[in-house]
């Protein structure tokens, strides 16, 4: 999802604005005179009245007043008061931006969600404050849920040496999250963040040693790339045992040397592959969400994966037909 959170602080309000930075929002709202004002508290996109087009739909004038300036490209801000069909109509108008006041989390949530594609941003009122974070977590860190499903294993072979990638997160995650890395887009493993102690070395709750150069990892908005295109500062998607999904930021990726086995399991009907480092600390997802290293991994054992049509161009989703072994 693209949407895009602001917060209104006119008048400025800088406890206010602190909020907004320190929950995650991409920016807020103030006068002209206050720009400078945020940005000595943090780097964030301002917007200013003058740069709004702010309509209050009262009637059909109105809507057709807002679709005209949504079709000269401008910004466009409906007050609260705004109804769904209205909206929709706004949103097949033009080539300009459209946003809502929102005053609440559920407000936020159908703006995200009409049309089936959303507003372009939402501007949080005073009473939305108080669940400006969890409108940020939900809105802008989930990306919905995704279908995950029971795959047995049919091989685990020692293949030598190549370059894995390790993708060091900003986030420290938990137990059963991780990233799905595949040897084709169709098919892809729950690969587990490095959450769980040994004897050996500590845990590593940000780190998932994810796979080869060559594997693609899913990332947000049904998009794929390969694991060597990572780097510091990209986004990736976290998905959990139950599919659920959030963004999290790239930290570091390291990308060295090391021993692989190549792992092969299917579901009903199909099968796919993925290389992963051979070391006690990297590990898959069982359907109960427990880890199972790939040391311990045996022919028969079933985890988590995910299926899909293969046919891909540059990460984005192509009809055709393609061949990947």
């Amino acid at each position: 999802m693209s949407l895009k959170i602001y917060v209104k602080s006119i008048p400025f309000d800088k406890v206010l604005v602190t909020l907004a930075l320190e929950s995650g929002a991409d920016g807020v709202l103030v006068e002209e005179d206050q720009v400078q004002k945020v940005n000595n508290l943090g780097r964030t996109e301002v917007l200013t009245p003058s740069g709004l087009a702010v309509f209050s739909l009262e009637g059909k004038d109105r809507e057709e007043q807002a679709a005209g300036e949504l079709k000269k490209g401008r910004t466009v801000l409906l007050e609260q008061g705004w109804e769904v069909i209205p909206v929709e109509n706004l949103l097949a108008a033009g080539s300009g931006r459209l946003g809502l006041e929102v005053s609440s989390l559920d407000q936020a949530r159908l703006a995200g969600t009409i049309l089936e594609r959303g507003v372009d941003f939402v501007l949080a009122q005073p009473g939305a404050l108080e669940e400006l974070k969890d409108m940020v977590r939900e809105l802008k860190l989930s990306q919905g849920s995704l279908d995950l499903e029971r795959a047995v294993i049919s091989e685990i072979k020692p293949v030598g040496l190549g370059h894995r990638v390790c993708v060091d997160t900003c986030t420290l995650l938990q137990r059963g999250q991780g990233l799905l890395v595949g040897n084709s887009s169709a098919f892809t493993f729950l690969v587990q963040a490095e959450t769980e102690p040994n004897p050996y070395v500590a845990a590593r709750p940000f780190r998932i040693n994810a796979g080869p150069v060559h594997a693609y990892v899913l990332g947000a908005g049904d998009r794929t790339c390969y694991l060597e295109e990572l780097g510091s500062g990209d986004a990736v998607l976290i998905v959990d045992t139950k599919g659920a999904t959030s963004m999290a930021t790239v930290g570091r990726v390291k990308i060295e040397v090391r021993p692989l086995l190549k792992i092969t399991a299917a579901t009903e009907d199909r099968s796919g592959e993925i290389f992963l480092q051979n070391a006690e600390t990297i590990r898959l997802v069982r359907p109960d969400g427990s880890p199972v290293s790939v040391v311990a991994l045996e022919k028969g054992d079933e985890i988590l994966c995910r299926s899909d049509m293969a046919g891909r161009h540059f990460g984005m989703r192509i009809n055709e037909a393609i061949e990947e072994r």
